[in-house]
């Protein structure tokens, strides 16, 4: 792995607070953006709109941002973006729009503000972009040398939205402990800012095991309480910092080499991210062979409904498909080659018949 880091630390202004959005414009304000693109989607839109400010003195250009975060897409946003002459983006919705606006922001060399209507990912936080192809298959992600401008989390707006989505988020947020610890406890010396990360991936799993149950409550209820901000926060803040301190020791190792994996096989499109990702986690854990990891994590898996197999995503791989996914997953570019473990496509396969073997009767 290469040694030197760079820290992307943190977006230029983070706000979390009932009321968040409604500064909004006075964001804009102070960094002179007069006219801009807001981005977002449909369903996320229909939530998001009772809370999004009406603006005074700012020309907006609503865009709905079609479903996917590709290329094409971000030429095409792109080009509307200089057409109108506009000169800042707001992304509003989930992590496919924020990383969408933030493709674009990059591209158009323009501030990008994020107000997310979910707590699925990072994304909001952090300055990089996952790009798929046209397929719905990953094709890479892009970090970029600028920060977020701003992130405004309204969580009310998080609060209404689908407990699954929230969910999913834990379930990738927990993987950051053991993908950033598979690569952290290789070194010998840990620089500050990889103590930092370190820091921020065990919190991640702390915070998320103990307020998880507690959160769902609070979505469920329509009440906010202190474990439901913890797990928003921890989801999109504390998440981001691992990879923002850790750099490549902090992103991502064998859980998320699974998941884009899985990517390929058109069933596993149905799943949420984070449901594939929590599922890698697992795959990591036999890798690892931390089978005693595996056992105390089941129960919280369980009680939250994420994946502990394939069958609970409802997905019966072929021989062939094991082989195709296995291969996929030990790219030379892939992460997981970043664990310390040698990893090949028969290594990969075993675990995950193993795995789907020892879960069968759980």
């Amino acid at each position: 792995m290469n040694q030197s880091l760079i820290v992307r630390g943190a977006p230029q202004e983070y706000e979390c607070r009932v009321g968040a959005w409604d500064s909004l414009e006075e964001h804009l304000n102070r960094r002179n953006i007069k006219c801009v693109m807001i981005l977002h989607g449909k369903d996320s839109w229909e939530a998001a709109k009772p809370y999004f400010p009406t603006f005074m003195h700012i020309d907006t250009c609503f865009v709905e941002y079609g479903g996917e975060c590709t290329d094409e897409k971000t030429a095409e946003l792109k080009a509307i973006f200089e057409q109108k002459e506009l000169d800042g983006i707001i992304a509003v919705g989930g992590g496919k729009i924020a990383d969408l606006g933030k493709a674009i922001a990059n591209q158009c060399q323009t501030p990008i503000l994020i107000l997310p209507t979910l707590a699925a990912t990072c994304a909001a936080y952090t300055p990089l972009s996952v790009i798929y192809n046209t397929d719905g298959s990953m094709d890479r992600y892009d970090v970029f040398p600028i920060s977020n401008a701003l992130v405004l989390i309204e969580p009310k707006v998080i609060l209404t939205s689908p407990s699954e989505l929230m969910i999913a988020g834990i379930g990738d947020t927990v993987a950051k402990w053991y993908e950033a610890d598979a690569m952290i406890s290789q070194l010998a010396t840990q620089p500050i800012e990889i103590q930092v990360s370190a820091f921020a991936a065990k919190k991640c799993r702390d915070v998320l095991l103990r307020d998880s149950q507690e959160a769902l409550k609070a979505m469920a209820q329509k009440e906010i309480n202190q474990a439901f901000l913890n797990v928003v926060e921890t989801n999109i803040l504390l998440g981001g910092m691992v990879g923002g301190f850790g750099d490549d020791y902090g992103r991502t190792a064998g859980a998320h080499s699974i998941h884009d994996a899985l990517t390929i096989l058109p069933e596993s499109h149905q799943q949420l991210h984070g449901n594939k990702v929590a599922y890698g986690v697992f795959v990591q854990l036999v890798i690892e062979n931390k089978w005693d990891e595996i056992e105390r994590l089941i129960p919280f898996y369980q009680s939250l409904k994420l994946p502990v197999s394939l069958k609970e995503m409802n997905m019966v791989l072929s021989e062939f498909d094991y082989e195709q996914v296995a291969e996929r997953a030990c790219e030379s570019h892939e992460t997981i080659h970043y664990m310390k473990e040698k990893i090949t496509p028969d290594v990969v396969k075993n675990a995950m018949m193993a795995l789907e073997t020892a879960m069968k009767n759980k």
